[in-house]
């Protein structure tokens, strides 16, 4: 039999899907009794991948069976409600049984002719980002893997303009013997605008960098007179204590010098869609482009950032793609917002997790974060640790009396199985840094997870 013979036979009987089917709801059903990070012996047991590639092709049954057996087990479980460790969101249901759709349509999302339904939905999903954010109308989103890629071109795009603002067309000319641009960024920046920066020509050498806080906020009264040559980095949501910077008076300095102002949101944007929490973004919707994750705080399946920009001039600019075989239309074309020509359709699970969940259902989900992390600070505050954040949003950071004794802690959560949280460090100290990112945490789980901190905390030195 061909092999094409074999597949479409593969496609029209169904049994491979049906299997998979079947291996999904158990892996759904039985997620809150799995280890939240893999035992030794699942860890162990994925030497069942070292092999010789086939010199024939196989059975799709057998690879799927292969990969449910070894690889199940060997999974984080981030879509339960235990996982603390690394900013990781769950998974919406609507938007996950909308993604297996998708995933069964296979749509190359780069242009409105390769697809027409995510080119739509990526419009609509930018109208409704604006709308939840309280954006300038005339901000342009552009659909990425994370907010890694999300900050290039943020990042691209000020590049673009602030060489433009002293006569020089980067598109043209490049990077040999442009002006210089100042980058502005303070001591708490995230790593991956380091590494952004980097890799857009810009060395450590040439950020101007200025302190932060206790908190991990810029000290405003640091920033140096600003001009229209000026990258100021900003961030919402510190990645250990969780702190927002003060966009407001930071933003306003920027608009009257010309400076391009960039804020690093990946899960702190959010809370400028939530009533109660909103205060922490004042003045946010002042900046020029904005990165922000789908899959960290809006719980869609991975992957799923988001660029937001206001000048939609220089973002195409920044991102800009030619090609005698590129056909594009008079509809969106998002390839234009984005570094990838084929790119996956991301959209369309955006668009199912905010159509789902509404304004409303939105609110309640990123508040819930909140409220788990603040019943997780007053939990181990009773247990003796100390809280070394002001506990504003959905980070907690904690530490147990010295280094030697909260690494034992790590150690001891990490190892149970009934939970999972991340080591950092702090003002030179090692410390537990604990994400409440998942809509299926609840409160009982945040008592179960203090439980195994109290256990942790009576083992012998």
């Amino acid at each position: 039999m061909s092999l094409q013979r074999k597949m479409s036979q593969e496609l029209q009987d169904k049994t491979l899907f049906e299997k998979a089917r079947t291996y999904a709801y158990t892996y759904i059903n039985d997620i809150h009794e799995m280890d939240v990070f893999p035992s030794s012996e699942s860890l162990e047991n994925l030497k069942a991948f070292d092999e010789p590639l086939p010199t024939e092709a196989g059975s799709a049954l057998a690879v799927l069976d292969q990969l449910n057996q070894f690889g199940g087990p060997a999974t984080i479980a981030q879509t339960g409600g235990r996982y603390f460790g690394f900013v990781n969101g769950g998974a919406v249901p609507a938007a996950l049984g909308v993604k297996w759709l998708a995933d069964v349509w296979d749509q190359c999302g780069g242009l409105y002719l390769t697809s027409p339904i995510n080119a739509k939905l990526e419009s609509v999903c930018e109208n409704w980002l604006q709308e939840i954010f309280g954006l300038p109308r005339d901000t342009v989103a552009g659909f990425v893997s994370g907010t890694s890629m999300a900050n290039l071109c943020g990042l691209a795009a000020a590049r673009y303009r602030l060489l433009k603002n002293q006569g020089w067309d980067i598109n043209e000319q490049g990077l040999n013997g442009a002006p210089a641009i100042r980058i502005l960024a303070h001591e708490q920046v995230h790593a991956s605008v380091k590494k952004t920066l980097a890799m857009l020509g810009f060395g450590r050498a040439n950020i101007e960098w200025i302190p932060s806080d206790e908190q991990g906020r810029i000290v405003v009264e640091a920033l140096p007179p600003l001009d229209n040559t000026c990258l100021v980095l900003l961030q919402a949501g510190n990645v250990n204590t969780g702190a927002y910077d003060n966009f407001d008076s930071v933003c306003d300095q920027a608009k009257l010098a010309g400076a391009w102002v960039h804020i690093d949101g990946a899960f702190g944007l959010w809370a400028a869609a939530v009533q109660e929490l909103k205060y922490l973004t004042k003045g946010f919707e002042k900046a020029d482009s904005w990165a922000v994750d789908g899959h960290k705080t809006l719980n869609t399946p991975y992957d799923s950032g988001i660029i937001l920009c206001r000048h939609q001039e220089a973002l195409i600019s920044a991102l800009q793609a030619t090609g005698e075989y590129l056909v594009f239309s008079e509809q969106r074309d998002p390839l234009l917002y984005t570094p990838e020509l084929s790119k996956r359709s991301r959209a369309i699970e955006l668009w199912a997790t905010l159509k789902y969940l509404g304004k409303a259902g939105v609110d309640e989900m990123i508040l819930g974060f909140h409220q788990r992390a603040k019943q997780l600070e007053q939990g181990l505050a009773k247990l003796g640790f100390d809280i070394l954040n002001e506990v504003v949003f959905n980070q907690v950071l904690v530490r147990f009396e010295d280094d030697a004794r909260t690494k034992q802690v790590i150690d001891y959560v990490q190892r149970s199985g009934e939970a999972w949280i991340g080591p950092s460090s702090w003002n030179g100290k090692v410390v537990i840094r604990i994400s409440v990112c998942s809509w299926v945490t609840t409160e009982e789980d945040i008592r179960k997870t203090l439980s195994v901190f109290e256990q942790a905390t009576s083992l012998p030195r």
